[in-house]
């Protein structure tokens, strides 16, 4: 296929249209351009995923799409160089996420599925342009179809002009197509049927062209699946192949950036109980009903409400009003405090630690809570069926709402039936002035974004003005749990994002 080095060579010769990938390239990528690559496509394919569950229609969909595609993956470029280069990270992009996602079944299924809608976006934009541009095309992917003549067309006007005005019929050209791959046009009544072929119109040649495409995709990742562990023994880019799908492409929750100033110890409950995505509220419903968290429990949480905008002040005080309720204030401080400075970068190698992605949640090391007692993971791929319908019902969802949800777990699409999960319980979000819902799904702290602006657009509550309710802090706790030193056998936590 294509070598990493450290060096580039001369950038390919295939043409803006080339986007059938029949051909793997055979030049060189330095590692750096090898992962910057693969993430901004890997970008565009998240994002796909993500609007397909915000209920957008036509137009909205493809302009959301339109605008990210143009940023990760541009087309054309302003001189022959940067036409080149922009060729050059599509093509190498897609071979690159081909060999990262052909390991699994439900990889291949991933990544078929995504590459098939931006295939289809770029295939109907080609067509609007239509003329020279779809014609190149479609000779770049080796594509041809028999074309009837004139008379052929006019003799069969009767059957073919249906759903077509009479100028629709005249501008357009039809083809003969074998009836297997116009099955999806002849399923809608689309098309004319006759001696085992679909007579297509120019029009409608995206959808045979779209099924060829997953037919040799499909093939093409099922192929790549028996080259896997050659291909991924490479110690340069083993690694990164074996990690793409868990790679987090959106926001860096590192500091208290989401809502400044609103999130303190007092008002984490009624966060908690409207503003949370199901995995952080799970968690927390633990805490409170334990009055403790298990390590992985700690470390999900702990990081979530930093992202959220609690303060090392404010989350010692958080979790020590819980803890010492079954605890002392000095069993605390000494087993405990210290994690928590270490998480915001006050202690041990004062790395100031980022929030848990979902795919973090998901698919990381000790994700899968397995431990009695432990509360972390991701309810919608950690937990049975039976116990996410009843969680979803205690909620007050039900009906197709929480079938779609139940669906999505069932087809392990955990990141969707999390975001069709805030569609549910924001109802209008996507309309509503002031709501942001890029990354909702994809990361706790994205989720919590979003809701927390849809609810000060719905409550009317200024930014500065926070939510109602203090929490008077047990006088002398605060300051132990602050200057509390690291002592011999306290437990010290280690958080590898």
């Amino acid at each position: 296929m294509f070598t990493s080095s450290k060096s580039t060579s001369k950038t390919p010769s295939t043409s803006t249209t080339n986007f059938f990938y029949t051909t793997p390239p055979s030049y060189e990528l330095s590692l750096e351009d090898f992962e910057s690559f693969a993430l901004s496509r890997l970008i565009v394919l998240r994002k796909i995923e993500e609007l397909k569950v915000k209920g957008l229609d036509r137009n909205q969909y493809n302009d959301a799409l339109k605008r990210v595609v143009s940023l990760q993956l541009p087309s054309g470029g302003s001189n022959q160089s940067q036409k080149s280069y922009n060729e050059k990270r599509d093509l190498a992009s897609h071979f690159i996420l081909r060999l990262a996602y052909c390991r699994t079944e439900e990889l291949r299924r991933w990544l078929l599925t995504q590459e098939l809608a931006l295939f289809k976006f770029r295939l109907e934009d080609l067509e609007k342009r239509g003329g020279k541009d779809m014609t190149l095309f479609m000779r770049s992917a080796q594509i041809s179809f028999d074309k009837i003549s004139h008379d052929e067309k006019n003799g069969m006007q009767s059957e073919l002009r249906f759903n077509m005005s009479y100028r629709d019929f005249e501008a357009s050209s039809f083809y003969k197509i074998p009836f297997a791959e116009a099955v999806d046009l002849i399923g809608r009544r689309l098309v004319h049927v006759r001696g085992g072929y679909a007579y297509v119109p120019g029009g409608k040649l995206v959808s045979i062209i779209c099924a060829r495409f997953r037919s040799h995709l499909s093939r093409s990742l099922a192929k790549a699946s028996a080259s896997f562990s050659h291909v991924s023994s490479d110690t340069r880019i083993g690694p990164l192949l074996k990690n793409m799908n868990k790679q987090y492409t959106g926001r860096d929750f590192g500091k208290q950036t989401a809502v400044e100033g609103d999130m303190n110890a007092s008002n984490v409950d009624e966060y908690a109980e409207r503003s949370m995505p199901l995995c952080m509220r799970q968690v927390h419903d633990g805490l409170k009903k334990d009055h403790k968290l298990k390590h992985d429990g700690r470390r999900q949480y702990g990081l979530f409400l930093k992202g959220a905008g609690l303060t090392m002040e404010e989350s010692l005080l958080f979790f020590q009003n819980e803890f010492t309720k079954i605890m002392s204030a000095d069993d605390f401080n000494k087993n405990y405090a210290y994690n928590i400075r270490h998480s915001y970068g006050k202690e041990g190698k004062r790395q100031s630690y980022t929030a848990f992605s979902s795919t973090t949640i998901i698919m990381g090391p000790r994700s899968n809570p397995s431990e009695v007692g432990s509360h972390h993971g991701c309810p919608f791929a950690h937990s049975g069926d039976s116990s996410l319908a009843a969680l979803l019902g205690k909620m007050g969802i039900g009906g197709k709402d929480k079938d779609d949800i139940m669906a999505h777990k069932k087809n392990k699409m955990y990141q969707l039936a999390c975001a069709k999960h805030f569609e549910v319980t924001h109802p209008g979000a996507a309309k509503t002035e002031g709501v942001d819902l890029d990354g909702v799904g994809n990361h706790p702290n994205a989720w919590f974004n979003s809701s927390a602006q849809y609810w000060k657009q719905k409550d009317g509550v200024k930014k500065e003005g926070g939510l109602k309710g203090k929490l008077t802090p047990p006088k002398g706790k605060v300051e132990r749990a602050l200057v509390s030193p690291n002592r011999p056998g306290e437990e010290k936590m280690e958080i590898n994002a």
